[in-house]
């Protein structure tokens, strides 16, 4: 079986005659009777009567019903993949870590969704082991991260730099002082992520580096949950910039003098393998566009 027999045998039954098929479809008639004939011989049974008046068998009958189920089904399906061609549907499955995923990509991805209403985009939150994870298996298409820690299977596009700065309470210590540098933080009581943490990762490498070790600290599951424990006076964060600006009430944001550029944020895709629809890579030059400019 195929489609063009199926129409034929619906416009047929619609129309009530071989001849009057014929001119709709712009077919020969000598054409609608081969589809007919192929249509029958696929399916193994008589399908139409044929005489002064069609007549459709008990079979036919049934095709008929069934047909018209099957002819919607494709049409939708058809209609769905020339939309996928080009790019006005289909399913982006985008991995994003904090504070991208709160701060950075709702004002983004709103006006492209509103200009695409077919397209679907799915959001998976996490670190960047874990969104490196994720792409890997399969989970996701693509990931907004920091860049991983090897990138023999990925390719990474860097696009922003997240920078850093000091959360501490009104009343810390620190809060009175002009500069602030990573050895002023030795002793203090500093609230963390968790170890896989790309922003933990980088404080503690650079309070290692530049005399800001020891230090007494507190671990937080959650970095947007930092700047609510600093505010609780249980301790200093360095946090990104953009989640801690305006400081909350109780709270002061200073700059921490020789702390290095922040974590460089970008898009890291699968290097073998992508083969991405016509709206995934509106998305990517949208992403790529817009977050360059920060």
């Amino acid at each position: 079986m195929d489609i063009r027999t199926i129409k034929t045998f619906q416009t047929i039954v619609r129309l009530g005659s071989f001849q009057k098929a014929a001119e709709e479809l712009q077919y020969g008639q000598s054409t609608i009777t081969m589809h007919i004939q192929k249509l029958e011989t696929d399916i193994g049974v008589k399908l139409l009567e044929r005489g002064k008046k069609l007549q459709l068998t008990e079979a036919g009958r049934l095709f008929h019903q069934s047909a018209g189920v099957l002819l919607k089904d494709y049409d939708y399906l058809n209609a769905t993949m020339t939309e996928l061609v080009q790019g006005e549907a289909g399913v982006v499955r985008l991995g994003v870590m904090e504070p991208t995923a709160s701060y950075r990509l709702p004002r983004i991805i709103k006006p492209f969704l509103e200009q695409h209403p077919k397209v679907q985009i799915s959001i998976q939150i996490g670190n960047t082991t874990v969104l490196t994870q994720m792409l890997n298996e399969g989970l996701i298409d693509l990931a907004l991260c920091t860049t991983p820690e090897t990138g023999m299977d990925h390719t990474f596009d860097p696009l922003f730099v997240e920078n850093l700065g000091l959360l501490i309470p009104d009343t810390h210590p620190l809060a009175a002082k002009e500069q602030i540098y990573l050895r002023d933080l030795r002793n203090q009581h500093i609230l963390i992520t968790t170890s896989i943490c790309p922003y933990r990762k980088k404080l503690e490498s650079s309070l290692l580096e530049k005399g800001g070790s020891p230090y007494s600290a507190m671990e937080i599951g959650n970095m947007a949950a930092l700047k609510f424990y600093v505010q609780a006076s249980y301790g200093a964060a360095v946090v990104p910039v953009i989640t801690a600006r305006p400081a909350p009430d109780g709270t002061v944001l200073k700059e921490i003098q020789d702390l290095d550029s922040g974590l460089v944020t970008g898009i890291l895709q699968k290097k073998i393998g992508n083969s991405y629809s016509s709206i995934a890579n509106k998305l990517i030059t949208l992403l790529k566009t817009e977050l360059q400019q920060i």
